[in-house]
């Protein structure tokens, strides 16, 4: 379970932050492609990862009325992910068909999920788009998942947007995209790039008062005594 330290100081962070932190430790893959916010991301997105898999559709197999088993592996998906969890879904990048709908959502809404992601499409998206659940998707989509997508498996590797997610790995959103952070890296990773954000802070403030970049950032030893005073002033 992720301590409440470490999402309090990822809250604080860009997916711009963490990549650049996680490409310190070799990671450079982390962020999801194609796949884009629907919903207004006031705050930043942070849970533990619950995955579901999807593979191709088949004409026998796919029909509405396997939704009337209360084991269909997205039904479980929904009622079974964990508050303050992210249901992350793999659609093999193919956003034809939805991965989800508005009575899917609202459902994830209700039980207290952090967010929802997917590689696929969504339908009823105008109304998903006023949600105050973190949302993301490959697009909108009207056509039901059963056209395309054959749900099979919960809580297995999967790959979201061209990224590897393993169970319980750390997703984060926000209004720029969807980054993966591996479990172990996570507290980490959230000082690190809690204090990066910290920094680049003053950087800005530097470069907006006429500093030159070189120089300033990444800072010299001068502007790093700086940054230390500011940072004193400021009382971190």
């Amino acid at each position: 379970m992720l301590a409440p330290e470490t999402i309090a100081e990822l809250k604080t962070c860009s997916a711009a932050t963490l990549t650049t932190q996680l490409f310190k430790r070799g990671l450079r893959n982390v962020f999801m492609q194609g796949v884009r916010p629907l919903t207004r991301i006031a705050t930043p997105m942070v849970g533990e990862a619950f995955t579901l898999r999807y593979i191709p559709a088949r004409e026998d197999l796919d029909h509405v009325g396997v939704f009337a088993d209360p084991e269909h592996p997205q039904r479980r998906a929904i009622e079974t992910v964990p508050p303050g969890q992210v249901l992350v879904s793999d659609c093999r990048r193919d956003a034809r068909a939805a991965s989800g709908g508005s009575i899917l959502l609202t459902r994830l809404k209700v039980r207290g999920v952090a967010g929802f992601v997917s590689d696929g499409g969504l339908r009823d998206s105008p109304e998903i788009a006023g949600f105050d659940l973190p949302v993301y998707c490959g697009g909108p989509a009207a056509p039901l998942n059963l056209v395309l997508h054959h749900a099979v498996d919960l809580n297995v590797p999967i790959g979201c947007g061209g990224v590897p997610v393993y169970p319980g790995d750390v997703i984060f959103g926000d209004g720029e995209g969807v980054v993966v952070i591996p479990k172990h890296l996570a507290a980490e990773v959230a000082r690190d790039a809690a204090e990066q954000e910290q920094l680049e802070t003053f950087v800005l403030e530097e470069v907006q008062k006429g500093a030159p970049v070189i120089g300033t950032y990444p800072p010299s030893p001068a502007a790093k005594a700086r940054y230390d005073a500011w940072r004193s002033k400021r009382g971190k």
